[in-house]
């Protein structure tokens, strides 16, 4: 093992290598946060999020102080009357929360549900996007 490999994983096993959720609040009960890809084009940051078994009616999308907050609820009432016989597929909520810089066009975000997957377009600001500059 190097010496880079090892600092490494000496750093992973003391504390997180980044404050990656850094500022997520904890909340009670089974929440995991989503897997998460964010994308930039030159109109746009795409924020996709892995929440599988969640219904629309049951995501809660809220943006307050340049904190955009991702709340997504799980129906558990069908499982309730279930007795597993194996079980290795866990299922609960689903938490995020993203500071959003003033690039953005808060009243244009977008929000899209579909195959288990959360889909945000959170559109830049015209000022924020790039221009082209003719020279007179």
């Amino acid at each position: 093992m190097s010496n880079e490999t090892k600092e490494v994983t000496k750093t992973e096993n003391k504390k997180p290598a980044k404050a990656e959720h850094a500022g997520e609040r904890t909340v009670p009960g089974k929440y995991y946060i989503p897997q998460t890809d964010i994308v930039e084009t030159d109109t746009n940051l795409i924020v996709t999020m892995d929440v599988p078994g969640v219904k629309k009616e049951n995501v809660n999308i809220r943006l307050e102080n340049n904190t955009l907050e991702v709340d997504a609820r799980i129906d558990f009432s069908p499982y309730d009357r279930l007795t597993p016989l194996h079980a290795e597929y866990n299922v609960g909520h689903f938490a995020r929360t993203f500071t959003v810089s003033n690039i953005i066009d808060t009243a244009k975000i977008d929000a899209n549900l579909a195959d288990g997957v959360l889909t945000l377009t959170l559109p830049k600001a015209p000022k924020a996007q790039p221009r082209r500059i003719e020279i007179r």
